[in-house]
C-alpha cells in the first residue's frame, strides 16, 4: 500500500483576510510569559525510562515541579520508552490535540516461526492503510472495535525471528495488536519485543528539548535558586508547542474575551487561517502574540472562512485562556 502523509509531513500556509494588530498591555507571547505562568501553560517532551508507568512518571513530575495538577500524552507502557509529553497545570486542556497528531514507534518484533524477509516486508506494506484494531484485554479503554490509520512502515532490518521497523500513525493505535495481526496473517505468529516511541504530535526524541526526569529535577532545582528563567526554558516550553500539527486561526485582541466567556468565533473577529482546515476538523485559536486561545471545531473549510463576512467559523470545544487576560469589548456574546 502507498504511504499515506502524516500530520508532521503535512505543509500549511497562513492566509491573511484582514490586517490586525495587538496590544502590548495584554497577555504575551508564550516564550515571554512570566515564570509562574511559563510553568502553569507549559508542557515538557519528557523520555520516559523503562520500568515505570506513564502515570508515575507524570506523578513524580508534579511532585517535582510543585504543581496541583499534571497530565501527559498518550499512555506508554511500563517496558516501552521514549517521548511522552507532559502537559502543567492548566495545559492539560490542550492533551486532546496531541490526540490528533499522530505517533511514531520503533519497534522489534519477534516472530514465532520462520518467515521469508521479502514476505515480512510485503505484509508490513500491506498495513499501511486503514486498520481495524479492538483495544487489548489489559487497557484502559472501552474494548470496541474501532479504525486506525497506519501512515506508514518502514522495515530496517531482520536477524532470525526478529523484525526492526518503524511505524507512523493515528493516536491511539496499539503496536502490540499490531505486531499479533502481522504474525497472524504471516501464519507464523509474532509479539512486540520491544518498542520505543519516537515521535508524540510534534514532539520528537531527536529534539533539543527533549529531557529526563533527572533533567527535570536538576534543572528545576537549579531555578529555584537561581530564579534565572533560562533555567526553566532548558525543561520547559510553551504549551503552543504541542499545538504545532494542529490548523490554526488568529483573532483579532477585539474577539479574545468573548472566545474566553464561551462563544463561537464568528467571521468578523478572524484575521488569519492556515490552508487546510476542514469541515469538522479540529483547530487552535490564537491571538496575534501567538497565544492559544482555545480548541475549536471548524464548521467551515478554510476557503469558506476567508471569504465569509459574517455568520459563526468555528464551535469551541475547549477554551484555555483564562477570562480577564484581553479586556472586554464585546456585546451579546459577538466581538464587535
Amino acid at each position: 500500500m502507498p504511504r499515506t502523509v502524516p500530520p508532521w509531513e503535512t505543509k500549511r500556509e497562513l492566509l491573511v483576510k484582514a490586517e490586525g494588530t495587538t496590544n502590548p498591555k495584554h497577555g504575551h507571547k508564550p516564550s515571554e510569559r512570566p515564570a509562574a505562568e511559563y510553568i502553569r501553560y507549559g508542557v515538557i517532551n519528557l523520555d520516559k525510562p523503562a520500568g515505570p508507568t506513564s502515570h508515575e512518571v507524570a506523578a513524580w513530575s508534579k511532585k517535582i515541579l510543585h504543581l496541583q495538577s499534571i497530565g501527559h500524552g498518550g499512555t506508554l507502557d511500563p517496558k516501552v520508552t521514549g517521548v511522552l509529553p507532559i502537559t502543567l497545570e492548566d495545559s492539560t486542556k490542550i492533551v486532546q490535540a496531541l490526540l490528533h497528531s499522530g505517533k511514531e514507534y520503533v519497534c522489534v518484533m519477534k516472530l514465532h516461526g520462520d518467515a521469508e524477509e521479502t514476505r515480512v516486508k510485503q505484509i508490513l506494506e500491506e498495513f499501511q492503510d486503514q486498520i481495524y484494531q479492538r483495544p487489548p484485554l489489559r487497557s484502559s479503554v472501552k474494548r470496541q472495535l474501532r479504525t486506525r490509520r497506519i501512515y506508514y512502515i518502514d522495515f530496517h532490518e531482520m536477524n532470525g525471528r526478529n523484525v526492526l521497523f518503524t511505524v507512523g500513525c493515528e493516536g491511539g493505535t496499539y503496536i502490540r495488536k499490531l505486531c499479533y495481526d502481522i504474525g497472524e496473517i504471516l501464519g507464523v505468529g509474532a509479539h512486540m519485543q520491544e518498542l520505543r516511541r519516537t515521535r508524540a504530535g510534534p514532539f520528537v526524541e531527536t529534539s533539543n528539548s527533549k529531557v529526563t526526569l533527572h533533567d527535570v529535577a536538576y534543572w528545576f532545582g537549579e531555578w529555584e535558586e537561581q530564579k534565572d528563567e533560562k533555567l526553566l526554558r532548558k525543561i520547559i516550553q510553551p504549551m503552543e508547542t504541542a499545538l504545532a500539527l494542529i490548523p490554526k486561526i488568529v483573532v483579532r485582541d477585539s474577539a479574545v474575551d468573548a472566545l474566553c466567556h464561551g462563544a463561537n468565533l464568528t467571521a468578523p473577529g478572524v484575521l488569519s487561517a492556515e490552508t487546510g482546515i476542514q469541515k469538522g476538523s479540529m483547530i487552535a485559536v490564537l491571538t496575534l502574540k501567538g497565544e492559544a486561545v482555545a480548541l475549536a471545531q471548524a464548521i467551515l473549510s478554510t476557503d469558506e472562512i476567508m471569504d465569509l463576512k459574517r455568520g459563526t467559523v468555528a464551535t469551541l470545544q475547549r477554551v484555555v485562556m483564562p477570562r480577564g487576560t484581553y479586556p472586554k469589548v464585546w456585546k451579546s456574546g459577538n466581538a464587535k
